[in-house]
């Protein structure tokens, strides 16, 4: 697994690819990225991209353009036409409880609890207008297993993936100092990680992109990453925990982990 920053990552497994909520440019709307780009051999030759809803920064057009108009994208009931409207031609809708077949593994949406509202920020909607469509989670399963969780708040749900799960990729913050309902800040990921008990956990959807104000005050973008670590240490001593930067990747084989798990605010 890769992870590219905010919620794009790359998921290797049974020699398929899969990339969640791409973002890879400098702007989404009126937030602007801070952390590197990523490099090109990230999201490229993608069997098919995983998305969670339709905030702008988590379906971010360009991004999917980049990516390749022709690309399978997996995508919540009721956004379909709204990608088929912008150009993209390989779009399958999946709800709750529904598979579908990515070449060696098997891809579930499941539950997600996230505001689909429609919503301004300055002029401009991180959300269409006219689509309604409930946000979702994935899980892969192969040889191994992955659960994504794009962007939700706790749910009973959570409970049932509990020791089925290699790696899981929770969010624990946002593009400012905090988040509101609707998501996971670095207390709530922590008792989802303990509610999922994975292998490893690694921490998304921090530190990625800021609010693009002229003079707005700098905040410590990896303070979230750090304590959903020392929670996660806390009250899930068995779950390992591994905080990247974008471009960094771990490996986890049936015999233990490898990879590059270099630790925020600290050497590898």
């Amino acid at each position: 697994m890769t992870w590219a920053g905010h919620s794009t990552a790359l998921i290797e497994l049974d020699g398929t690819r899969l990339l969640t909520d791409p973002v890879l440019h400098r702007r989404v709307g009126p937030l602007r990225r801070v952390a590197r780009e990523v490099e090109r051999e990230h999201f490229d030759h993608v069997d098919a991209v995983l998305l969670s809803h339709l905030h702008a920064d988590h379906s971010h057009l360009r991004s999917l353009r980049t990516v390749g108009a022709t690309t399978r994208i997996l995508t919540p009931r009721g956004s379909g036409r709204w990608l088929a409207r912008h150009g993209f031609s390989e779009v399958e809708e999946i709800g709750v409880g529904d598979e579908a077949t990515v070449g060696a593994v098997r891809v579930q949406a499941i539950e997600a609890t996230h505001n689909s509202h429609r919503w301004h920020l300055g002029e401009r909607r991180l959300w269409p207008i006219g689509v309604s469509a409930d946000p979702i989670g994935y899980v892969v399963r192969g040889s191994g297993s992955c659960y994504f969780a794009g962007d939700t708040d706790l749910f009973a749900g959570l409970s049932a993936l509990n020791g089925t799960i290699d790696v899981a990729l929770l969010p624990v913050s946002g593009w400012g100092a905090k988040v509101g309902s609707g998501h996971l800040d670095p207390e709530r990921a922590a008792t989802a990680a303990a509610l999922i008990a994975p292998r490893v956990v690694v921490p998304i959807h921090w530190g990625t992109l800021t609010l693009a104000i002229p003079g707005r005050r700098a905040w410590d973008s990896e303070r979230h990453a750090r304590e959903f670590e020392a929670l996660v240490a806390r009250r899930a001593p068995a779950v390992a925990v591994r905080v990247l930067r974008p471009g960094e990747r771990i490996a986890l084989a049936h015999n233990g982990l490898g990879g590059t798990p270099p630790r925020a605010g600290t050497d590898g």
